[in-house]
């Protein structure tokens, strides 16, 4: 029997905050066949840009969207569908489709953010998807579960899915009475244990990497699987870039600072520098960053080797890296025996965002083969 669905290419979102995104380009041509994992076109937001993939196989029938344009989120850009459906169907099923208002967006969202009150403080997450497994997303030094907005969703689409905002990070709490990786993986543990998580999949970068071997180490019954996203904790070399992050004071001194995460520095919008300077002058925040730099990374060295903690009980561990990472070597990624090593071209230490379309397929393979 022929599938005669028709699928709609809408205007992502990516991040609860996002409302509005520009096409840049297409990728593909009308008549072009697909499959799951494609990438479709090309979008940008005031604070990042990335590709559209596929959720669904068939042939791109109509691009409805066009290059240089804004549009609200969910609004229809392109049809997927079947050969056989006339284009008659195609030209009715554009000519409908009615792009959600935001009110019906929202409420389609759910909460945006949750609490939890854990040992470690109040800490800010988000939860996507429902299925049997679980999958919690560790952010790195200075970041927030933000940083995980290409990833989520399409995480969700087979797990559950949850992104914290580490002590002192993002809107969680901002002290950290004992700055380190094993308080760091104390939190963890305590936020699976004030929702119920037994066990998890952690998927962990740069410092939250590390914070996912030391939970391995501490509390081996709740890991599951790691993967490592350029992950610190592998090895005692590190660039200048935390050192300059917590100094940084203003947008001059910040912006290239950034830029160091990613091969494209053009991925440093205007909106993501903002945002970070104005995390940084939270209070509390300023104390917490030079505390937990000097603990983890004082004299720009890696101080600490979680992985030696996971003699003879490594769990199944993917790691991930960016081949033009100038944060963390790329040779870190084989330095832990027994784990599949995945080292990707043009990309830096944010290969998950640079790339998130590869990076996702390989999270999810290896949770399923886990």
């Amino acid at each position: 029997m022929t599938d005669t669905r028709i699928v709609p290419i809408v205007m992502p979102k990516w991040g609860l905050s996002m409302k509005e995104g520009k096409v840049t380009g297409w990728l593909l041509e009308d008549g072009s066949k697909i499959n799951p994992g494609d990438a479709i076109l090309e979008v940008e937001t005031d604070k990042i840009a990335g590709s559209v993939e596929a959720h669904e196989a068939g042939v791109l029938r109509r691009r409805v969207g066009q290059a240089d344009t804004v549009y609200p989120v969910k609004t229809l850009l392109g049809v997927i569908a079947d050969p056989a459906v006339p284009d008659s169907e195609i030209d009715a099923f554009v000519a409908s489709y009615v792009t959600p208002s935001a009110e019906e967006d929202e409420e389609e969202q759910g909460p945006k953010y949750e609490f939890v009150e854990t040992s470690a403080g109040n800490l800010r997450y988000a939860k996507r998807g429902a299925g049997d497994e679980t999958v919690i997303l560790i952010h790195g030094f200075g970041g927030d579960l933000d940083n995980w907005l290409f990833n989520i969703d399409a995480l969700g689409e087979k797990a559950t899915v949850y992104a914290l905002d580490l002590p002192g990070h993002g809107q969680s709490v901002k002290k950290l009475e004992k700055p380190g990786l094993k308080a760091m993986a104390a939190a963890v543990a305590s936020f699976m244990d004030k929702l119920g998580i037994s066990r998890a999949n952690l998927v962990g970068h740069s410092m939250g990497g590390a914070i996912a071997m030391q939970m391995a180490a501490d509390y081996p019954a709740k890991v599951k699987s790691m993967t490592l996203i350029c992950s610190a904790g592998l090895g005692s070399e590190i660039g200048s870039y935390v050192d300059e992050y917590v100094a940084a004071q203003g947008r001059k001194d910040l912006k290239p600072v950034l830029e160091q995460l990613f091969a494209d520095k053009s991925l440093v919008s205007r909106q993501l520098v903002d945002d970070v300077l104005k995390y940084k002058r939270l209070d509390g925040v300023e104390a917490v960053l030079k505390n937990l730099s000097a603990a983890l990374f004082g004299g720009r060295k890696q101080q600490d080797a979680p992985a030696a903690g996971l003699s003879g009980k490594l769990p199944p561990t993917l790691i991930i890296w960016g081949k033009e990472d100038q944060i963390i070597p790329a040779a870190h990624a084989t330095k832990l025996p027994g784990a599949k090593v995945h080292v990707i071209e043009g990309a830096g230490h944010m290969v998950f965002m640079e790339k998130a379309n590869d990076v996702n397929a390989l999270i999810k393979a290896h949770i399923a083969g886990s």
